[in-house]
């Protein structure tokens, strides 16, 4: 596991630095760099609402249950998710037809998401962390969306124009009291690196044939 933070750093801080090689390579993918230049074929995107539903529905079913305190201070109906999917799949189930399969990595990943909340529940809130900020990279995309697909109304594009910077300061302001402990905080980065390499994997289903491999990320030196 990757960590550049200090002792002093916050959790969501230690989150941000650890996490910052994958993020950037998943920036690299082929299905990133085709929506981008407005080239993503439309059944990409969709693809990846599937996914994304696949997943968020084991997420936000196990956040909701979970007796844990850490869980239960940091989770809040206000990040639920899943609706704003389930209405953009409906979109294009209406406008196009079929909706894709959401391929195995998905479904890979929902098993972790289940594994983990038997396991070490509190290691939920890096898959939270990463999730949730992906919306915020969301809403810089989201422009590139409604005008490749010619989407209006917020229709097929509820997800990705659902990020909000408030939510995402008052999220960090929980984890951050409720993930003290430097032991937990390095359970909770683990988490979130299996979250983005399962994200990588998704990634790397819905690149297949537009030009570019898995991310792997370049590690970052360990700190002592």
């Amino acid at each position: 596991m990757t960590d550049t933070g200090t002792d002093t750093d916050t959790v969501t801080q230690r989150l941000r630095s650890g996490t910052r090689a994958w993020h950037e390579a998943l920036e690299s993918t082929g299905f990133a760099a085709a929506m981008l230049a407005g080239t993503l074929p439309l059944d990409r995107y969709v693809g990846q609402l599937a996914a994304y539903r696949v997943v968020l529905s084991a997420l936000e079913a196990e956040l909701a249950s979970a007796t844990c305190p850490s869980v239960a201070s940091v989770w809040s109906p206000d990040l639920v998710k899943l609706p704003l999917v389930e209405r953009d799949l409906h979109h294009f189930a209406a406008t196009q037809g079929a909706i894709p399969d959401p391929g195995p990595a998905a479904e890979e990943f929902a098993a972790e998401i289940r594994r983990t909340a038997a396991t070490e529940p509190r290691e939920l809130l890096g898959f939270l962390y990463v999730l949730e900020g992906s919306t915020l990279g969301a809403m810089f995309l989201c422009r590139y969306v409604t005008e490749a697909y010619r989407l209006t109304d917020g229709n097929g594009a509820s997800y990705y124009g659902s990020g909000d910077r408030t939510r995402w300061a008052a999220l960090a302001e929980r984890l951050d009291r409720a993930l003290g402990e430097p032991a937990v905080q390095e359970q909770v980065l683990a988490a979130a690196e299996r979250a983005y390499r399962h994200i990588a994997l998704i990634s790397g289903e819905l690149s297949a044939g537009l030009g570019a491999p898995t991310p792997e990320p370049v590690q970052p030196a360990v700190s002592p």
